[in-house]
């Protein structure tokens, strides 16, 4: 029997060991990006113009993929998000949904995505095996929304938040950006507006993953800034920490509840220590962190007939070597070259 070397630790082919790191965390959320490609833009993300996309040749199959996710589920994934760029755009997802959807243990399976497109196919993508949906939604402001994403699409949003919560594709989540000077003055109106439609609200400190890197951490409205001005319509009651575990949002009771507010400090209050995600790109590639300067291939061993087991060592590989936090704020921090839409949210 082979074995495989994990840090300082050697683990025998064929063992579970799981995916864990020098700090004693344990992936079990996988992000996995189907493609860099969108169909909006951002101001926030990219440039007008868009990106240059990666070849096809170059992302993984259907096939491919489902090889990867499987072998991440077997060493202890236990939810498996998709995401872009867009991945509504990836046309075989609703057959890809059902391919994951398919292995035993059966992960959970959430999608994010910036909601254009979902109509048609939230209804396929439920009967495939998705079990919810988080859509990003910085404003519910048509004329901010063209600004932002330089595309008239809103009420495409709209309309596919409508069709996830008909398809059962529940909670559906909404994921907004407060940035300074563009939308910060209508976080209480996102809020009113979700709370409305039962749709739970989710507030993210903008991070430095934009391509065009001009992210400046004095202009991000901070996660204390959005609790302050939520707080001016609403009573906001904490939710115990030990409820959310290795959830990235702290959570509030809106009026004491049942409906609830997150933030997401991920700049201001890391939640590194208690991270338990990991990242397959589009092409192939392994991160362990958001903001990791380095990455495994794992599509070059994957097409030269790399074993499962050999593909495994490289998973525990990249895992055990991440790092106790992203580093942001630290003087050696170095935004990562990817941007967001090739990273995968």
């Amino acid at each position: 029997m082979t074995s495989v070397h994990v840090g300082p630790i050697t683990v025998r082919q064929g063992d579970r060991v799981g995916l864990v790191d020098q700090f004693g965390r344990r992936a079990r959320d996988l992000r996995v990006s189907v493609t860099d490609r969108c169909n909006l833009r951002c101001t926030y993300c990219m440039p007008a113009e868009g990106l240059p996309w990666m070849p096809r040749s170059e992302m993984l199959t259907d096939e491919e993929l489902l090889r990867v996710i499987g072998l991440f589920v077997r060493d202890g994934v236990t939810q498996v998000r998709l995401t872009g760029g867009e991945p509504l755009l990836r046309r075989s997802l609703v057959d890809l949904v059902q391919g994951i959807a398919s292995l035993r243990p059966r992960p959970r399976i959430a999608m994010t995505t910036n909601g254009v497109g979902l109509e048609r196919v939230a209804g396929a993508l439920a009967a495939a095996g998705l079990d919810r949906v988080n859509v990003s939604l910085d404003t519910i402001d048509a004329d901010t929304f063209t600004t932002l994403t330089r595309r008239d699409r809103l009420g495409d949003v709209e309309a596919g938040l409508r069709a996830a919560a008909e398809a059962g594709l529940t909670p559906v989540k909404v994921n907004a950006v407060a940035m300074r000077g563009v939308n910060d003055d209508a976080v209480a109106d996102v809020l009113a507006w979700c709370l409305e439609r039962g749709y739970e609200l989710r507030f993210i400190e903008q991070m430095p993953l934009d391509a065009q890197h001009a992210w400046d951490r004095v202009d991000m409205v901070t996660a204390d800034e959005i609790r302050d001005r939520l707080s001016q319509r609403w009573t906001l009651t904490p939710l115990p920490a030990t409820d959310r575990g290795s959830a990235p949002a702290e959570r509030f009771l809106v009026d004491g509840g049942p409906a609830t507010v997150g933030i997401i400090a991920s700049v201001t209050a890391p939640f590194c220590a208690a991270c338990d995600r990991t990242r397959l790109t589009a092409d192939g590639q392994v991160r362990n962190c958001l903001f990791s300067q380095t990455e495994t291939d794992l599509r070059t061993p994957l097409r030269e007939g790399a074993t499962d087991d050999e593909l495994l060592g490289l998973l525990r590989g990249e895992m055990w070597r991440k790092r106790a936090g992203h580093g942001i704020g630290e003087p050696g921090f170095t935004q990562p070259e990817r941007p967001m839409s090739s990273i995968g949210g």
